[in-house]
């Protein structure tokens, strides 16, 4: 069993890389998701998605909706490949992402916005 997770934790955290990588090329927008984050108009969710935090407005709905687009198909891929949910998956990218942003960037957890510290 242990085994299997290992391996599973290593799938995962390749498809993290490569999630992660897959989001700096995106297509040109007005604003890019790390000048969105740090603007406030965009946040991260602990389901793994983007959200407009509180007072974040409209600059980031397009951004939002292809981010969140993307990342629904690497979850469904990644949860595929380890017979797990794709939200199972967004939760676990979520932890991922989180150590990433810095300080300031607005989260979202059980449903509560906060900004990280």
């Amino acid at each position: 069993m242990i085994s299997i997770l290992t391996k599973r934790g290593r799938r995962l955290a390749v498809a993290a890389i490569a999630f992660m990588a897959s989001t700096v090329s995106l297509p040109a927008f007005a604003i890019d998701l790390d000048s969105a984050r740090a603007k406030g108009v965009v946040g991260e969710t602990d389901s793994g998605y983007l959200a407009v935090p509180p007072e974040g407005g409209t600059e980031g709905q397009e951004l939002i909706g292809t981010v969140n687009a993307q990342r629904k198909i690497e979850y469904t891929k990644v949860a595929s490949q380890n017979k797990i949910t794709p939200d199972a998956v967004g939760r676990m990218m979520f932890d991922k992402i989180y150590l990433r942003i810095p300080a300031g960037t607005w989260v979202q957890k059980e449903g509560k916005w906060l900004k990280k510290q």
